[in-house]
């Protein structure tokens, strides 16, 4: 009676399992099947027992009997199958890739008898690799270096720098404007060197106060400070056998420079209340749009800290530098929205991609990507030409306010706080585009925008 309960329970296990079974003799006849491989393969139950289990055309078998081996399946060659992705052949022709897992069916003596194979369709993750391949060849990713586009001689320099500096263990430091690519620099370089099985952990040095920068980067101790609840690991042990980016470094406030300065001389820190000193193993990448040996004279920057950050300094060149770029920039940039609106825009016409390879371009490859998006809402299809560029670009309206310069001191000017205005009003209030046409990162015009509202009226 049990014994009967126990075959029936698997019999119900075997016909609802969503993995195709089959199960064969010793000489490779199918004698068993479920209803999940008719539904893979297209053949009913009828038409596959009693048939040879090459019936399914499994590549890896074939392979097998075309390399001599004596079993007529891999599952006999090898005495078993642990998982292995292989492609079938269902009853309409067509390629069925699956992974395949099996195992000798042996009697109570030990004889081998048969074996049994489950099949789980892999049908839906090739389409989404195909997919995957068919963007990636639209976009022509295939032919730029970790994402990074350009083929003029400043972005050949580049790659070839990334890659060396990407094999060093040394600290880099990334230098270029805002909207030039720093931190697809940072990545490149995390993802070519040594530690790409680590975590790569951000940090932006201008998006927060001090207090709170310095808690992020080494973490605190419980009553450390009002709210410090509970003990937090800081990013450094957080990327640890990994790469440190520290954006914005320009902006890192003294007292924080003092304890980066440990960390770099002494691979160890300290959480804020405690101190007890925590070894760290990263290597740190830095980027800032600041010229730090600038700061440095001005006595903004400590100069054995810009020493340590910079054993290897890397320039991420202006777009105005390698304007040879931007027609491939352009056919990119169309190429990925046109993926993502659906928008049947085809391209820009020459007098169009005149005007872009003649444009100064303050807020660099930002700017381009967000001028393509603006000409994707004006122009619905066919060629973009150059009424739906912005108008500052066409000289129809006010020019481009000029780029409001981060390193300054004392409170912005009129001239500067009218570009600000000008800015927000041109891009419809949108601040990420209005930063980059003032040629400034979003946090620098929001820090801007916060010491206007300050400022006394009138």
């Amino acid at each position: 009676m049990i014994d009967q309960e126990y075959n029936r329970y698997w019999e119900t296990v075997v016909e609802t399992m969503q993995n195709g079974l089959i199960v064969v003799d010793t000489g490779g006849t199918i004698v068993s099947t479920n209803p999940a491989m008719a539904e893979l393969t297209g053949y009913t139950e009828e038409e596959l027992l009693g048939q040879p289990c090459s019936i399914l055309g499994c590549d890896r078998c074939q392979g097998v009997r075309a390399a001599g081996g004596e079993a007529h399946c891999e599952l006999f060659e090898k005495g078993g199958i642990r998982g292995c992705k292989c492609k079938l052949r269902r009853k309409d022709g067509s390629p069925l890739p699956v992974v395949k897992k099996a195992a000798l069916l042996k009697d109570e003596s030990g004889q081998v008898i048969g074996g049994v194979e489950t099949l789980t369709d892999l049908s839906p993750v090739a389409d989404r690799e195909q997919q995957i391949d068919s963007l990636k060849r639209e976009l022509g990713v295939e032919d730029s270096f970790q994402g990074m586009l350009g083929t003029s001689e400043p972005m050949r320099r580049l790659f070839n720098l990334v890659e060396a500096a990407a094999n060093s263990q040394a600290p880099v430091l990334i230098q270029g404007e805002s909207g030039t690519g720093k931190e697809m620099v940072a990545e490149a370089i995390h993802n070519l060197g040594p530690r790409s099985g680590g975590p790569f952990i951000k940090v932006n040095c201008a998006a927060l106060n001090p207090s709170l920068l310095e808690s992020e980067l080494f973490g605190h101790v419980r009553g450390a400070f009002t709210g410090a609840a509970r003990d937090r690991v800081g990013r450094f042990e957080a990327a640890a056998h990994g790469d440190f980016f520290l954006d914005e470094m320009g902006d890192l406030p003294p007292s924080i420079q003092v304890k980066l300065l440990r960390v770099l001389q002494e691979q160890v820190i300290e959480r804020v209340g405690d101190h007890r000193p925590i070894p760290v193993d990263t290597r740190i990448i830095s980027a800032t749009h600041r010229d730090l040996r600038q700061l440095v004279d001005r006595g903004q920057f400590r100069q054995d800290l810009y020493y340590r950050v910079a054993v290897i300094p890397i320039r991420v060149p202006p777009l105005r530098e390698r304007r040879k770029d931007i027609p491939l920039l352009v056919d990119a940039f169309i190429k990925r929205v046109r993926a993502k609106s659906g928008n049947p825009v085809e391209g820009v016409t020459q007098q169009t991609l005149d005007l872009l390879t003649a444009y100064a371009w303050p807020g660099n490859v930002r700017e381009l990507i967000n001028v393509v998006e603006y000409a994707f809402v004006v122009c619905k299809e066919g060629l973009i030409q150059p009424h739906h560029l912005p108008g500052h670009m066409l000289g129809t309206a006010a020019p481009p306010p000029p780029v409001v310069q981060s390193r300054r001191r004392g409170p912005l000017s009129a001239e500067q706080r009218q570009a600000i205005i000008d800015a927000l009003e041109q891009t419809g209030g949108k601040r990420a585009e209005a930063a980059a046409l003032l040629g400034i990162s979003r946090v620098t015009l929001w820090k801007r925008l916060k010491e206007m509202q300050q400022e006394p009226a009138g």
